[in-house]
């Protein structure tokens, strides 16, 4: 699972400018290959890795409300959707990782439908699966066909739509750690969010992008 980076631009829409910070210039949270297995286990976010997963939640969050605004609900939760229509080879993978979030966290709800918030796509890749976005809400979670078959498919894709979500990468945590990712190696099956991360997922998503900087900021 390697470290990708793309070269895509992250832009505020003018209504948000005050609200959020300015986002890098690039967002791609990768995973580990298992030829890096070794490295990853002492693997230690960077500054910037860091700064694009806060990249995608908030391109994420930015358009999940702006949607939530033209058509106010009483849910508490946001909803945020997504569509797989180009990664139907992990269409049950992708469905269960949507279970699994949605019956882990309460202030936020994974739902597949159209005009999305992110997709899923999925094909060849030697650095990996990985969770990139250009700022407008339209960002994606890739899926490496190799990496899913030599680690446990499902636990890539929950892994990478906790990205999504907020969460970063912790390669140097254990298999009940689903953001340890490739860390622990293949034999790690573990699909579930452990409760901290579920916490985190909670806190980040409680108050919308009026908090999340502040939140992301206590984080870091």
């Amino acid at each position: 699972m390697s470290l990708r980076k793309s070269a895509l631009s992250v832009t505020l829409g003018l209504g948000l400018a005050a609200t959020l910070s300015a986002l890098p210039a690039s967002a791609a949270t990768p995973d580990h290959t298992a030829t890096q297995r070794t490295a990853a286990a002492g693997y230690v976010p960077g500054g910037q890795e860091r700064a694009d997963t806060d990249a995608f939640i908030k391109a994420v969050m930015k358009s999940a409300l702006a949607k939530r605004a033209k058509s106010p609900s009483t849910a508490a939760a946001v909803t945020v959707v997504y569509n797989a229509g180009q990664a139907p080879t992990f269409r049950s993978q992708i469905s269960r990782s949507a279970q699994i979030w949605n019956a882990s966290v309460t202030n936020v709800k994974l739902q597949e439908g159209s005009n999305p918030d992110f997709t899923y796509r999925e094909g060849n890749d030697s650095r990996g699966s990985y969770a990139s976005t250009d700022g407008h809400g339209s960002g994606y979670v890739f899926l490496d066909y190799a990496q899913n078959q030599q680690y446990d498919s499902t636990r890539v894709t929950a892994h990478e739509t906790g990205h999504v979500l907020g969460l970063p990468d912790h390669y140097s945590g254990p298999c009940s750690e689903l953001m340890s990712g490739g860390g622990p190696g293949p034999s790690c099956t573990n699909a579930q969010p452990n409760q901290t991360e579920i916490n985190r997922v909670n806190q980040l998503w409680a108050n919308g992008l009026a908090s999340i900087d502040k939140g992301l900021a206590k984080a870091h």
